[in-house]
């Protein structure tokens, strides 16, 4: 699987979701369903996305006991979807334990990932509400490992730190990195950013777009800034 660019459709309602999918066209990109919309519509719109053409990538983070990871990925394994994650923070265990329920009995799965760190946590925060006293990047490189043992395909991270993950963890574990913005755009509430060009020198194999796409007066333009930057 090559590079690409992955639009996160960060919307209230199915409506509004495919509202704004429309203003591409004939074009398919491929998108993130995350918490908002996944709590607002439920699975019926991975369904509906998917009859559209859409490659799916189901955000949802999952972190709880193993027992209870596991089972609520045999779930999702029922969705046609392409990439789903859990945070790594849930341990080699847990993680073992949701590849276990997302592979079906044809031994078929899609990619699962594993969330680092969120790219709005920076240094102190880390070491001031979450006591780890670790750096941030040994702390990264870390959960990334662990995330390859468990027998993942990659991590979510940020692309200031996907060339470190491919060094440690291998060039085909991928890296999936949200924090993109445009040179021209603001940082929102994200503190370890790159530009699309930067995170395609940096190793990035997939970068998850937002605002940039989904505020711009022209998603679609947009969107083709963007591929033309990480991609071509």
């Amino acid at each position: 699987m090559g590079k690409d660019v992955i639009v996160a459709c960060d919307f209230a309602s199915g409506a509004e979701t495919l509202a704004f999918l429309d203003r591409f066209g004939d074009e398919r990109p491929f998108v993130k369903i995350g918490m908002e919309l996944y709590y607002a519509e439920g699975p019926d719109i991975v369904r509906i996305l998917k009859e559209r053409g859409h490659r799916i990538f189901l955000d949802l983070k999952l972190h709880d006991i193993p027992n209870t990871v596991q089972k609520a990925m045999r779930v999702l394994s029922r969705l046609d979807v392409d990439m789903t994650n859990v945070h790594a923070a849930g341990t080699r265990a847990m993680m073992e334990a949701a590849l276990d329920g997302l592979t079906r009995p044809d031994g078929t799965r899609p990619l699962l990932i594993a969330v680092t760190q969120l790219t709005s946590t920076g240094e102190e925060a880390m070491r001031g509400e979450l006591l780890i006293d670790r750096p941030l990047p040994e702390v990264v490189a870390a959960y990334a490992k662990n995330a390859r043992d468990a027998g993942l395909d990659g991590v979510v991270c940020s692309p200031l730190e996907a060339g470190t993950i491919h060094e440690v963890c291998g060039a085909e574990f991928f890296t999936v990195t949200p924090g993109v913005r445009f040179a021209d755009a603001a940082k929102d509430d994200q503190t370890r950013i790159a530009t699309p060009e930067r995170a395609k020198s940096l190793g990035s194999d997939f970068i998850v777009v937002g605002r940039p796409i989904t505020q711009a007066a022209d998603p679609a333009a947009a969107y083709r800034r963007c591929v033309t930057e990480f991609v071509d």
